[in-house]
């Protein structure tokens, strides 16, 4: 399908303009005043906590209403939650800790401490807010790209159409500054695409006639008509939108563990402080103010806050980063598991290799010209799609080779083909190394070129042994670089491919993977996945065809190629790389680690905190101010050493 003739270049006035409209940026600064409602409430909190402070050296009504206020301002989301957690789910959780110990200083008459408590906790979790905005940045930004209408070209001109209605087929007009509005192939004109929100590419792609674009991907300076390839639920960006929301939901296994435990937790400190409030008088001694405040420092200094705040702002980090370089997770829980991994296994096809075969070898008997028949054959495959005679046709013309019309090409079934080139009759097909009129010196080049991992073709002429032509799946070239990076992990890697034993040999070696397995079925490639898991503990599999499909679900963490990946195998992977990049794997599993060991970091630093603080109450009489600052500053610090891998 071509672009009509009617189609004219744009002008300048047809270019896409973004003016500004009355009443927007009103609008938009409302908005993001909204969105940070919960960090100007703790500011808000703290002004007024200074101020009653303040207001205490001349009126102590004043200073009260003040404090109040602030905690009003600072405490109204937390009291909520808490209540909300106590009454849907009848939990505690730290929210009500931390109202009840400042309620409680207040009652005792420490105002300026109890609206410490409350300004801190607001502000941390703030910042806890922000870490999780911030970390999911990148990734949510994707969905302001969702393309919501395009021009579609027919008969009657051009009109503008919802995405929703367009089909496989229909000629769209990309405008300069416009995002595309389907996945297609560019049937006109020509322009640099920033493709960075699929593929995680810096640099703009150009893309000319005959190459493919991306929906949500945004338009450079020139126009392009697009001819849609995929309907609008079909489309990379729609499952990569997919993929974010099953991100949001997902919790990893530390979190989830630390979530259960901090209901027991906080029934625990509670029950604890009620002790203290009975049986310290009775045992120890103590005056009811002194139990009293002891047992609110405690409250404060025992609350799970940093615990709770130790593994979801650096999972969350580590999901954005990768997000920025083309590599989207479903859930920050793979981000977890993919830090225990201690195995790789690759399929070939499109994965380790290229998925196109070339030619890497042409091996004619005296008496024939190598030119000649390599223009012979690709005379005869010029009209076949097979991916063997489109490489022998692509060989022929970089070469430049001229080729003839073949006549009387007919398909040899099981075979190849036959067809006459030049007045002579030509064959190309499978070789037969026992053939008894085979040559003894094509024999020994069938038999090397096939230990070698190439697809090996017999070409006759007239009958007569002319030559053998050998074709192979390239091996990507980061490849070996990629495997290279997870032997440095101390990671171990497979090779698991439906090829023959000699081709998955030979691409393996030339890959440097360790262990190699050929001639596999899907259900093959399950199996030696869960031997893998057995073996190693926990095993990735990365793959990118439907066969590939259930080995990547059976893996602990599958990672599916997402540019030329099959649907089925975007659907069960775990992780999915945009732009094809092997190397990517070796960098993310390294991420992964990273963030686990900021969460280990953040565990002991939370851990060691409430521990110290607590002994300190009992031991050397932690002042509540102290206690509210090492407590709620261990939980800022936590947060912010999660954040570290934003950078």
């Amino acid at each position: 399908m071509q672009a009509k003739a009617i189609h004219k270049p744009l002008s300048v006035s047809q270019k896409s303009s973004h003016q500004p409209q009355p009443g927007r940026g009103r609008r938009n600064t409302f908005l993001r005043l909204l969105r940070h409602r919960e960090m100007l409430f703790a500011l808000g909190s703290g002004v007024l906590m200074v101020a009653g402070w303040g207001a205490g050296e001349w009126s102590r009504l004043l200073s009260v209403i003040l404090y109040i206020a602030a905690y009003g301002l600072g405490g109204f989301d937390k009291a909520r939650e808490g209540l909300k957690t106590l009454i849907r789910e009848r939990d505690l959780d730290v929210n009500l800790l931390m109202i009840a110990a400042a309620l409680g200083a207040a009652s005792i008459g420490y105002w300026n401490e109890g609206a410490m408590l409350i300004f801190i906790f607001a502000l941390s979790g703030a910042l806890e807010s922000f870490a999780s905005e911030r970390s999911r940045k990148d990734i949510s930004a994707l969905i302001a790209l969702k393309p919501e209408k395009a021009l579609k070209v027919d008969d009657g001109g051009m009109r503008t159409v919802s995405v929703e209605e367009l089909a496989v087929g229909d000629l769209v007009l990309v405008k300069p500054g416009e995002i595309i509005p389907a996945d297609g192939v560019v049937q006109n004109g020509g322009s640099a695409v920033n493709q960075a929100a699929i593929t995680g590419e810096s640099i703009p792609v150009d893309k000319l006639a005959g190459d493919e674009v991306y929906a949500g991907t945004l338009n450079g300076e020139g126009a392009l008509y697009v001819e849609v390839s995929r309907p609008a639920e079909g489309t990379l960006f729609a499952k990569i939108i997919a993929l974010v929301e099953q991100a949001e939901n997902e919790v990893p296994q530390t979190q989830r563990f630390i979530k259960r435990l901090e209901g027991h937790y906080a029934k625990g400190v509670v029950a604890v402080t009620a002790a203290l409030l009975v049986l310290a008088p009775l045992l120890l001694g103590w005056s009811w103010p002194l139990t009293f405040y002891k047992a609110m420092v405690f409250l404060v200094v025992a609350s799970p806050c940093a615990l709770v705040s130790s593994v979801m702002p650096a999972m969350l980090s580590a999901m954005s980063k990768s997000a920025r370089k083309g590599v989207l997770f479903k859930g920050a829980s793979y981000v977890d598991l993919l830090a225990g991994v201690k195995v790789v296994a690759f399929d070939k096809t499109g994965t380790l290799t290229s998925g196109t075969p070339v030619v890497t070898e042409l091996v004619v008997t005296s008496g024939y010209d190598r030119d000649q028949v390599l223009a012979a054959c690709a005379s005869a495959e010029r009209l076949s799609q097979h991916p063997l005679a489109r490489a022998i046709v692509h060989k022929a013309e970089d070469e430049g080779l001229e080729l003839e019309v073949a006549e009387e090409l007919k398909a040899l079934t099981g075979w190849g083909i036959e067809a006459r080139v030049g007045g002579a009759a030509w064959r190309i097909g499978k070789a037969d190394g026992n053939d008894p009129e085979l040559p003894g010196s094509l024999r020994e080049s069938i038999q090397r070129l096939a230990s070698e991992g190439n697809t090996v073709s017999v070409i006759r002429c007239e009958g007569h042994y002319a030559g053998v032509l050998a074709l192979r799946d390239q091996v990507r070239p980061e490849a070996k670089r990629a495997v290279r990076q997870l032997h440095k992990l101390g990671i171990a890697t497979a090779l698991l491919t439906g090829d023959r034993g000699e081709t998955a040999q030979a691409v393996g070696k030339e890959a440097d993977i360790d262990m190699i397995y050929g001639d596999l079925l899907p259900e093959d490639k399950v199996r030696h996945v869960g031997e893998l898991r057995s073996r190693f503990g926990h095993a990735v599999m990365v793959g990118d065809g439907v066969n590939d499909a259930p080995a990547l679900a059976a893996a602990t963490v599958g990672i599916a190629m997402g540019g030329g990946g099959s649907g089925a195998a975007l659907e069960v992977a775990d992780v999915v790389l945009m732009n094809d990049h092997l190397e990517a794997v070796a960098e993310t599993i390294q991420l992964a680690i990273r963030a686990r060991r900021i969460v280990k970091q953040n565990l002991v630093l939370a851990g060691l905190m409430i521990m110290l603080l607590i002994t300190g109450n009992f031991i050397q009489d932690i002042p509540l101010p102290l206690g509210v600052v090492g407590h709620e500053g261990s939980t800022i610090l936590v947060i912010l050493n999660g954040l570290r891998l934003l950078r």
